[in-house]
């Protein structure tokens, strides 16, 4: 496999120095202003992106002009696979409402056993056999971690509906590492007692974090999948509260899939209208739950980074876009610079010209270090690699926090179902391999 190591612009910093801030849009009086600077880039064109293959033998070249995580382009070589593995890249796992609520009361026995024996005692976790020994609060710091990153997206090891089998022992150690990292995390939906293990685990840890938690319905299974998950967050939230949580996410691509799977391309068409009205649903209901609970949270939205529909936007309090670089096939020299300057254009854009402006996050962003195969180790001018990655890293994650950017860094570790089910560089995006050790980068200091 080739590198490209070719050291990015000494200019890219007076770039992000002399951006207004991302979200301080009243400071932002017109987007034609960024162009009137000197941008030290190459390409940062975010309308007519070159064609990319991303699937093995295919005969036509498919293109991907979203720039976002696109889960539904795999689907033409993996239709051997169940059909919620072929339709979603990030389905998390599910337990049933029976099991959910015996773990969870399991869960809660287990802290409240804990508050009450000295540091020194063993806790039992969700699983009959996951034991963490001692106090998990008391962790030793990698040197090589710095605080550096504004949020971190993290899906929980063994979280794939319907085998769940995560333990809160692994999830205990990830906000150990994830602590050193960042004080936000953000995962993808509630399945498999996500919700619980990740409060659960910070709880334990007495780490600083907060949680973006989620929902992730589907569009076609009346409601089945959204129901699941709101059990299991408003169990959650009775047992946990909501000190750590800072929102709750409903839908992850919802929009755009749903725009996929009915043929059309335009999130605000008739088409997207029609899927925004399903997601809408679930939003309020979920508004609703929280409202019985006498809960004040935030609620969200997270999609491709141009698959907004303005009627979802217009009903939340946040938004989450997936920018990637690498799906826009940009350089890695030009990849900082065109995420911020697509994510400024399209998303933070598309909020002001809301009623209600909603915040709004880079739900995604990255590059992946590896490919099973030739054929997508390649995004046209740049590689997959941990030398690429590093680039990245170095060009994108200060300069970010510099200039008010917000954003979730993708991902945190390798996650190996990916590789199995979709192959390419999919399983790939992680800071640390899947198990949890760091790949040979060097995390910014951002102090």
């Amino acid at each position: 496999m080739s590198r490209d190591l070719a050291t990015p612009s000494s200019d890219l910093q007076d770039y992000y120095d002399h951006i207004p801030p991302a979200h301080r849009i009243s400071d932002y009086n017109t987007l034609s202003s960024q162009n009137q600077q000197n941008i030290p880039l190459s390409a940062v064109d975010v309308t007519d992106p070159e064609p990319y293959s991303d699937i093995p033998g295919a005969s036509t070249p498919r293109t991907r002009p979203h720039f976002g995580d696109r889960r539904g382009e795999y689907a033409g070589y993996v239709e051997e696979k169940s059909r919620d593995g072929r339709r979603k890249l990030w389905v998390l796992g599910a337990l049933s409402a029976l099991v959910i609520a015996i773990v969870l009361a399991i869960i809660l026995g287990v802290v409240l056993s804990r508050k009450s024996s000295s540091s020194s005692s063993s806790t039992s976790s969700s699983s009959g056999n996951d034991t963490i020994s001692g106090d998990p609060s008391q962790f030793t710091k990698d040197a090589r971690l710095k605080q550096s990153f504004w949020g971190i997206a993290y899906t929980p090891e063994g979280t794939l509906y319907p085998d769940c089998g995560a333990e809160l022992s692994d999830v205990v150690t990830d906000m150990q590492l994830l602590s050193q990292l960042t004080t936000r995390i953000r995962v993808y939906g509630a399945d498999c007692n996500t919700t619980a293990l990740v409060l659960t685990a910070i709880e334990l840890t007495k780490t600083n974090l907060t949680v973006y938690i989620a929902n992730f319905p589907e569009a076609d299974d009346n409601g089945e999948a959204y129901d699941r998950q709101k059990t299991a967050i408003q169990s959650a939230i009775q047992t946990y509260g909501t000190s750590h949580i800072a929102g709750v996410t409903v839908g992850n691509e919802f929009i755009l899939d749903y725009l996929d799977d009915n043929g059309g391309t335009d999130p605000n068409s008739a088409i997207g209208d029609a899927g925004a009205e399903i997601l809408l649903g679930f939003i309020n209901d979920t508004k609703t739950m929280l409202s019985d609970l006498n809960v004040d949270l935030k609620i969200g939205n997270a999609d491709a980074g141009s698959y907004f529909n303005d009627l979802v936007l217009e009903s939340v309090d946040y938004g989450m876009a997936n920018v990637h670089p690498w799906f826009a096939n940009q350089s890695i020299n030009d990849a900082a610079g065109w995420t911020w300057s697509f994510f400024e254009t399209t998303d933070v854009a598309l909020a002001q010209t809301l009623a209600n402006q909603p915040d709004m996050s880079i739900a995604e962003t990255g590059w992946p270090t590896n490919s099973t195969n030739v054929g997508n180790e390649s995004d046209g001018p740049s590689v997959a690699s941990e030398a690429n990655l590093q680039i990245f890293l170095d060009t994108f994650v200060c300069q970010a926090n510099a200039n008010g950017t917000e954003y979730f860094f993708f991902e945190y570790f390798d996650e190996t179902w990916k590789t199995e089910v979709y192959g390419g560089v999919e399983g790939y995006w992680g800071l640390f391999y899947s198990n949890r050790t760091l790949k040979n980068v060097e995390i910014p200091d951002c102090s």
